[in-house]
């Protein structure tokens, strides 16, 4: 999901793109209701369909590090 600077995600709205990767993109966004920048990270929708992807994607780079 590829969001263009001036769009809104809720209170907030996207001034830039920051990056991307496999676990989403990251936006310099605007949050209008507490008047301040932050960063927002949009994840990919497989894994609003499926909580246990995260879960899995997640747990695989630690299981690297044993």
């Amino acid at each position: 999901m590829s969001l263009a600077a001036g769009s809104k995600l809720g209170t907030y709205e996207i001034l830039a793109s920051i990056g991307a990767g496999g676990m989403g993109e990251v936006y310099r966004a605007r949050d209008t209701k507490l008047k301040r920048d932050v960063a927002l990270k949009v994840l990919p929708a497989v894994f609003a369909n499926d909580p246990d992807a995260w879960l899995a994607s997640s747990a695989r780079p630690r299981c690297w590090l044993r």
